[in-house]
C-alpha cells in the first residue's frame, strides 16, 4: 500500500452501481492513507479522454484501461477485458471480480474492511457479473438498478458519499415495485417482439422494467430459442450500444465478435459510428452474426474497406 501515490481526483465509471461504489471505496482507501478525501469525478466510458484532468496522479475504477492513462503514478482498477498493458502506470486487473470487490480488497489491506461493505461488494459483484445463480439476484440487479433509476450523483447526494448508507436504503422499496409492476408488462410485451439476429441471438425489445431480469427471466424459462440475448440503446455520447445476455457464458463471446467485452453473462460492443438507429443496428448486427452473411461480405474489397472504417470510428471500449 505505501507505493500508492496520493490522488489528486478519483476518475470513476458513471453508470452503474459498480463505478458508484468503487469510487467511494478509493476515497476510503485515500483518506485513510493520506488524510484528506480527493474529488470524484465520474465520466461515462467513452468520455473521459474529453475531460480536463489535473496534472498529478489520478486513480480510475472501472473504466477499462486505455493507453493514455498509462501515466506516472496513476492507478487503474478495473475488471473488463483489456487489450492493452501499461507501462508506467499500475493496473489491478481480474476479470473474474466486480471493479468495486477489487477496490474493496485494497481497502481490506488498510483496515478499512466491514461487514456493511462487504455486504454491499457482494451485491454489487452479484448484479455487474450477472450471477443468475446466486440467491441474492433479484435483490442484487435492484440495487443496480437503484443507480440506473435515480442516477449516479442523486444517489451519491442522497447518502452523502457515504456507501454504507446504501445498504437497505428506502428507495429499495421503489425499486422492488417497480420490479413487481413494470417487470411482467415488460416481459409479455419482449416475448411477442423476440427478433432473430442469429442461430445463437435474438433481440429482445425491451420497453418497460428491468432489463437485466426480463432477460434472465426469459433465459431461466427458455422463453426464447436462443442462448443469448441482446437489447440496443443510445449511449450518452450518441453511439449504439448492444448489450449481451446469457446464462452459459457466450454472451461475452458474441460481444468479442465485435469488439466489444464484458465479462461472460454479461457483455456489450459499441456499434460503428455510422449506425444511428435501431433497424441500421438490428441489421448489422445480423450481417456480422450470421457466418454466411459474413462470408458474402469477405471478399468484398469495398465492403472491407467500408468494415475498417467504421470499425475505426466506433472506439474499442464499451461498459455494460
Amino acid at each position: 500500500m505505501t507505493n500508492l501515490s496520493q490522488p489528486v481526483v478519483i476518475l470513476t465509471h458513471e453508470s452503474d452501481l459498480d463505478g458508484l461504489l468503487s469510487g467511494l471505496l478509493l476515497q476510503k482507501l485515500a483518506f485513510k492513507l493520506f488524510g484528506v478525501v480527493p474529488k470524484l469525478v465520474s465520466s461515462h466510458a467513452d468520455e473521459w479522454q474529453r475531460r480536463q484532468l489535473p496534472i498529478g496522479p489520478v486513480w480510475v475504477s472501472d473504466l477499462g484501461f486505455d493507453p493514455n492513462m498509462d501515466k506516472p503514478n496513476w492507478l487503474i482498477v478495473d475488471h473488463h477485458i483489456n487489450r492493452a498493458r501499461p507501462e508506467v502506470a499500475r493496473l489491478i486487473h481480474d476479470p473474474a471480480k466486480s471493479a468495486a470487490r477489487l477496490c474493496y480488497e485494497l481497502c481490506c489491506s488498510a483496515g478499512l474492511g466491514s461487514p456493511e461493505l462487504e455486504r454491499l461488494v457482494h451485491l454489487n459483484d452479484v448484479s455487474d457479473l450477472f450471477l443468475v445463480g446466486d440467491p441474492d439476484f433479484v435483490l442484487a440487479c435492484d440495487y443496480a438498478n437503484l443507480v440506473k433509476t435515480y442516477q449516479f450523483w442523486t444517489v451519491h447526494d442522497l447518502i452523502e458519499g457515504n456507501p454504507e448508507k446504501l445498504l437497505d436504503h428506502p428507495l429499495l422499496e421503489v425499486m422492488a415495485v417497480k420490479r413487481k409492476v413494470e417487470d411482467p408488462i415488460g416481459l409479455a410485451w419482449t416475448k411477442n417482439h423476440l427478433v432473430r439476429i442469429s442461430d445463437e441471438v435474438g433481440y429482445a425489445d425491451i420497453r418497460i422494467g428491468n432489463s437485466n431480469m426480463i432477460a434472465y427471466q426469459m433465459l431461466e424459462e427458455q422463453t426464447a430459442a436462443y442462448p443469448v440475448l441482446t437489447s440496443v440503446c443510445r449511449g450518452v455520447n450518441g453511439a449504439i450500444i448492444a448489450s449481451f445476455r446469457s446464462r452459459n457464458g457466450k454472451a461475452l463471446q458474441i460481444a468479442e465478435r465485435l469488439k466489444g467485452g464484458g465479462h461472460a453473462n454479461a457483455a456489450a460492443a459499441v456499434l460503428p459510428r455510422s449506425i444511428q438507429k435501431v433497424p441500421d443496428a438490428l441489421e448489422y448486427l445480423k450481417k456480422i452474426l450470421n457466418p454466411v452473411a459474413q462470408q458474402e461480405t469477405d471478399g468484398d474489397p469495398m465492403a472491407q474497406l467500408l468494415d475498417k472504417l467504421e470499425d475505426a470510428s466506433a472506439g474499442s471500449h464499451c461498459k455494460l
